[in-house]
């Protein structure tokens, strides 16, 4: 029996995932110890109820999943319509509904609502996935992201929003789509990009695309028309900006100069930076980050949770964090690729996608290259509606482990 029941575990997620819930409710101690244990006692307690959600989930069959999947899609944008006209506002955005002292944000649901519907939809034939490279289906399956996106925005939370757009172009591919077209799809980025360098970059940018459509031997016209387009997109990006407004443009410019603006959009990232650099090679010890503890950033246990790591556990421990949520990431596509279940396959890629954006703009918010724009840190910011959707999601990732030999 024993045997049975520990071969059937994923070993290797739950105790990636045991150690950074750990490393994360030791970082919200830390960052709260002067202020009270409230912060501490709540992520703890919901912890260990989400470490049991997770465990019920990963027993549950994928076709279960699967058929609950566009009931959940379904209840999770009627969430996001009910929280535009009774959520609670906070900082400017009404994500939240408050229940009895907590703060319930049905958008952190909603991934994962939207990742199995779009999974189901993309798995629901016999011969594999839907071919997503013909436009009816490329379009059903953006409708299904972009309509939760919509109700977000309304919010506004252009944080999760990007979120949302970030997993999309990564299940599409797994499932098949061409990478001529989803190279054409990206392609303004580039262009977006060097425009705002400069003229120079600009340039560089249009010739880069250029060789790289010119590498997959399309339509000359075809290819002719996707620059015209990667260069208006880059030409307009002046003229956009010139029409956001100051407060707008100076958390722009502090993305790339914090000190341009050292105690408003900038402040968060410069101390932020300096607890991190402070922390040296081995860190100043547990409780003992003078930036940690003196409260230079404001509400750090929450999206600046990774520098109180810098600070108090230094490089090493810094780097450890990392190469959790890497093992975490990898396993994952592991499964995506290892089970025959296509549905708990798409899935896989979504949550690691996922993962894999939280990661990169969080830590890139604490060191100053990625914009301030509320990502928490998966697992290990304060929030319970965060923490208990990443635990779901790896319990589903759980669940491809289990039935990887199920079609």
């Amino acid at each position: 029996m024993k045997k049975n029941f520990f071969e059937g575990i994923d070993l290797t997620i739950l105790f990636v995932t045991l150690g950074i819930l750990t490393a994360g409710l030791l970082a919200i101690f830390s960052a709260t110890y002067t202020s009270g244990t409230e912060y501490f006692s709540r992520q703890l307690t919901f912890a260990l109820f989400g470490i049991l959600l997770m465990m019920v989930v990963s027993y549950i069959p994928p076709r279960i999943i699967a058929k609950g999947s566009y009931i959940f899609y379904g209840l999770s944008l009627i969430l996001l319509l009910l929280v535009l006209f009774f959520g609670k506002k906070i900082s400017g955005s009404k994500s939240w509904f408050s229940m009895g002292g907590f703060g319930i944000q049905p958008s952190e649901f909603a991934k994962i609502a939207t990742i199995l519907a779009l999974a189901n939809f993309l798995s629901s034939t016999e011969d594999g996935f839907k071919n997503v490279n013909r436009p009816l289906v490329f379009l059903k399956s953006c409708v299904l992201v972009i309509l939760p996106v919509i109700l977000i925005m309304r919010q506004p939370d252009m944080g999760t929003t990007l979120v949302f757009l970030s997993m999309i172009l990564p299940i599409l591919f797994w499932a098949g789509l061409s990478p001529y077209v989803l190279f054409v799809i990206i392609s303004p980025v580039f262009a977006v990009i060097g425009a705002f360098f400069g003229t120079n970059y600009f340039i560089i940018a249009l010739v880069l695309v250029a060789i790289i459509l010119l590498f997959f031997k399309r339509n000359i016209f075809l290819t002719a028309g996707i620059l015209v387009m990667n260069f208006v997109v880059g030409f307009s990006v002046d003229s956009l900006y010139n029409k956001l407004q100051p407060y707008q443009q100076n958390r722009i410019k502090g993305v790339f100069d914090p000190t341009t603006d050292p105690l408003g959009s900038g402040y968060n990232v410069i101390q932020s930076k300096v607890a991190i650099g402070s922390g040296g090679l081995f860190g100043k010890g547990f409780l003992e980050g003078t930036q940690t503890q003196l409260k230079f950033i404001p509400e750090q246990w929450t999206d600046f949770i990774y520098c109180m790591i810098g600070e108090e556990f230094g490089f090493v421990g810094s780097v450890l964090i990392l190469v959790l949520y890497m093992v975490i990431i990898f396993q994952l596509v592991n499964n995506a690729y290892a089970t025959k279940n296509k549905f708990l396959s798409v899935a896989c890629i979504g949550f690691a996608s996922i993962i894999l954006f939280h990661l990169v703009i969080n830590v890139g918010m604490t060191i100053g290259i990625m914009p301030v724009i509320g990502i928490p840190l998966p697992l290990m910011s304060y929030g319970i509606s965060s923490l208990l959707s990443f635990l779901v999601m790896m319990g589903i990732g759980m669940s491809a482990y289990r039935y990887r030999n199920q079609y």
